[in-house]
């Protein structure tokens, strides 16, 4: 006896998350504008690293919008698993955007070690920084929530990036108000430098995480150990299962195994096993589809499986 069986405890069409990162999309604009505005009144090139890096910010939040878009749609003949990958596109273009800012703040600072400036209007400038962080902030908690409950990477992503922001942009506020109180000009481009290598390191991360999901990365230790509980109850009946492989698609994820149930059953017990299986980690997971290979418990061929290299 064999056979295959799959169950998706999804719903058939993803809600369309879009509409959060025009969300960010508009937060990125208006920090764009007063971070420009803060580094034309003060000159500080650490001011300037920060507005850069507020740029990408927006190129990643319209990134992400794209992507989200692409992501619900579903299924087609052509996309046979739905869009979901779309978001790690996403997640990497962000990253990649990051390395380029990061490199392009470098050169500039660079620059200006050797060619100290002045700065001037220090404290209007930074006041109109603290209200870009402020602004940053919440949206990047915002998006975060937003992304984890609905399972969405390149939500998350933005959030955390927008984060990641509102640490740079307090730590080149902080070094830029030294500058003014100890007048020690080469502080600036120093920071900027610091800003500079901290987003290297975000952005080297999300090119990774999300190089990962493209390349179907298994399930987290601790999902694993959750879907083997629910597998180690059904064998104590005289049931076996093997072959368990999982893998990430965006917010679904996926399971599949071979059930292996005494060659005396009948297809309609083991169905209903099946059933019953799916249903206990559907209820563990959300966007969980499970597909379950029944082969019968005293044939050799059934333990077949795929080899780790």
């Amino acid at each position: 006896m064999g056979g295959g069986h799959e169950h998706g405890s999804r719903s058939p069409l993803r809600p369309d998350l879009s509409k959060y990162a025009l969300v960010a999309i508009g937060a990125g604009v208006l920090t764009i504008g007063l971070k420009v505005a803060a580094w034309l009144l003060t000159g500080s090139v650490g001011l300037l690293s920060d507005a850069a890096e507020s740029s990408v910010n927006l190129v990643a939040a319209i990134g992400a919008y794209v992507a989200l878009k692409v992501a619900a749609r579903p299924a087609d003949s052509d996309h046979n698993f739905g869009h979901t990958k779309a978001e790690y596109f996403s997640a990497v273009l962000e990253g990649v955007m990051i390395v380029v800012a990061a490199g392009v703040i470098i050169v500039s600072a660079v620059n200006r070690l050797f060619a100290p400036q002045e700065l001037e209007q220090v404290g209007v400038g930074l006041a109109i920084s603290v209200l870009a962080t402020v602004i940053n902030g919440a949206v990047g908690v915002y998006l975060v929530r937003v992304g984890r409950t609905n399972r969405s990477l390149a939500l998350q992503a933005d959030g955390k990036h927008l984060l990641t922001d509102v640490w740079t942009t307090v730590g080149v506020i902080l070094g830029v108000l030294l500058v003014a109180l100890t007048g020690w000009l080469p502080l600036d481009p120093i920071i900027a430098i610091a800003v500079a290598l901290n987003i290297l390191v975000v952005g080297t991360r999300l090119v990774w995480q999300s190089g990962a999901g493209l390349l179907d990365a298994a399930l987290p230790e601790e999902e694993r150990a959750r879907i083997d509980e629910v597998l180690d109850r059904h064998r104590a009946d005289g049931v076996e299962f093997h072959d368990v492989r999982t893998r990430e698609s965006g917010h679904e994820r996926f399971v599949q195994m071979h059930m292996l149930v005494p060659g005396v059953w009948t297809v309609d017990r083991a169905h209903d096993l099946a059933e019953q299986v799916e249903q206990e980690l559907a209820a563990l997971f959300a966007d969980l589809r499970t597909t379950i290979h029944t082969e019968p418990l005293d044939d050799p061929r059934a333990y077949e499986s795929w080899r780790l290299n």
